[in-house]
């Protein structure tokens, strides 16, 4: 009697590098352990002023995206903490409003520290943006670079998310799953009035070469 293969599940990733003037974002889908992407490009903002038109933008696009690709796991990289605040207060925005719209779709949302990204992808958690897109190069067999690197940097996150999917530890990673899950782990959140309901939120891509 032959033997039927058992076909591995395969699992869609939605990596995101945040940003109020360009935002990268990329998905990629894994079988086992192989990876392959499925697009990769970027939301630039740079001609638009209204800081809350730029936030429609963002909310638009990853609605968009998400809807398009169907991805079961959202993957956002954290705001670096620089010296410049208004900076940091507009990328938590931004930030914000990308994991919003994942939320009301459902997703599974982690956020990772760049320096977590480049430690996973590269082992080097100081590694420049040039080494971390030599390395997904040649895990995901690129040719084609992108026009900058906040698409890479988002390629960087979602591949960062697949190899802690995989990890022995994966249950324990900092993750939730919709707003009725993220309510229920943070109810302090709610009662200081500091979450906006999801229902009141705002409302370009390289593709991989043959």
């Amino acid at each position: 009697m032959a033997t039927q293969k058992i076909i591995p599940s395969s699992t869609v990733i939605l990596g995101v590098d945040p940003g109020t003037v360009v935002m990268g974002y990329s998905v990629i889908r894994c079988t086992g352990q192989k990876i392959e992407m499925l697009h990769m490009g970027t939301l630039n903002m740079s001609w638009e002023h209204d800081v809350f038109e730029r936030l429609q933008r963002i909310y638009k696009t990853m609605d968009e995206v998400i809807r398009q690709f169907q991805p079961q796991h959202f993957a956002i990289e954290a705001p670096f903490f620089g010296k410049n605040v208004q900076s940091m207060l507009k990328l938590g925005r931004a930030q914000g409003v990308a994991i919003a719209c994942a939320m009301q779709h459902n997703l599974a949302v982690t956020e990772y520290s760049p320096k977590k990204v480049k430690m996973v992808v590269t082992g080097n958690g100081n590694a420049e943006k040039e080494q971390v897109w030599g390395m997904l190069q040649r895990l995901l067999q690129l040719t084609e670079k992108p026009k900058g690197f906040d698409a890479s940097d988002a390629l960087a996150v979602a591949v960062c998310h697949h190899y802690q999917q995989q990890s022995p530890l994966a249950g324990l990673t900092n993750k939730s799953k919709g707003w009725e899950d993220f309510l229920k782990k943070n109810p302090e959140r709610v009662s200081a009035g500091k979450l906006p309901n999801p229902s009141s939120s705002l409302k370009g891509g390289l593709k991989k070469g043959k």
